[in-house]
């Protein structure tokens, strides 16, 4: 069976993770994972013991969790895509590194807002904090990722890569909250995430994300459930 990926809605990082099935162009499958839904299903726990998004069934039957980890075992499936590139090379420094910014730093930093957002009972003071703390580190990233666009077309130059793949799913975030005009405040940044909105795989994991069925690029093969994949992962 081909890879597959589990993704969480709503407005889980997975995101990335399906624009790069997209670009990649290799057939694929999904399990869709309701993150709000407690408790998960137990049998994902075989997939990812932590219970987080994404998780890649590999189709070994191995599982591979982590955006990191996913994004650079899709690009290394094709480097002529120049999605991803040659381990040792200095572009593939510089993928590393941007995409060990944006899992960590960029991630991070919409951390007290998440906890906003997912934590009841608290009060005025305490949510105000909150999103004080995460508005204060959001704005540096966003800060730096608007500088680094200043001249450049894409995050690490002039072609796309998984980084800009990975970008998409974090950079929304700060829409989703209301942060910032971002227009205004980061214009290089809001003009880069408003390019990848247009971009199809995009436009197709935005349709997956609401529960549509598109058809992409003709690799995506279905969704699966845990329950279907259960001799998978008892193997």
């Amino acid at each position: 069976m081909e890879p597959v990926l589990f993704y969480g809605v709503p407005q889980g990082c997975s995101f990335g993770s399906i624009v790069a099935f997209e670009w990649l162009g290799q057939p694929y499958r999904l399990c869709r994972i309701e993150m709000l839904e407690q408790p998960w299903d137990p049998l994902f726990a075989k997939v990812n013991p932590l219970f987080q998004t994404p998780s890649l069934l590999l189709e070994d039957g191995e599982p591979l969790s982590e955006s990191l980890a996913i994004l650079q075992n899709l690009a290394a499936r094709d480097l002529g895509t120049r999605l991803g590139f040659e381990q040792g090379s200095r572009e593939f420094d510089r993928l590393n590194h941007m995409l060990a910014y944006l899992n960590t730093d960029f991630f991070s930093a919409f951390n007290p807002l998440w906890a906003l957002y997912e934590t009841q009972g608290l009060n005025g003071v305490e949510q105000a904090l909150l999103r004080r703390l995460g508005r204060e580190k959001v704005a540096e990233g966003c800060a730096y990722l608007n500088g680094l666009l200043a001249d450049r077309e894409w995050l690490l130059g002039d072609e796309r890569s998984m980084a800009d793949a990975y970008f998409v799913g974090i950079a929304r975030w700060a829409e989703y909250h209301r942060l910032f005009d971002l227009e205004s405040d980061y214009p290089n940044l809001a003009r880069h995430l408003a390019k990848l909105r247009d971009d199809p795989a995009v436009q197709f994991a935005e349709a997956i994300e609401r529960g549509e069925q598109p058809k992409g690029q003709g690799h995506f093969r279905g969704h699966v459930t845990l329950k279907e994949l259960e001799p998978r992962l008892a193997a």
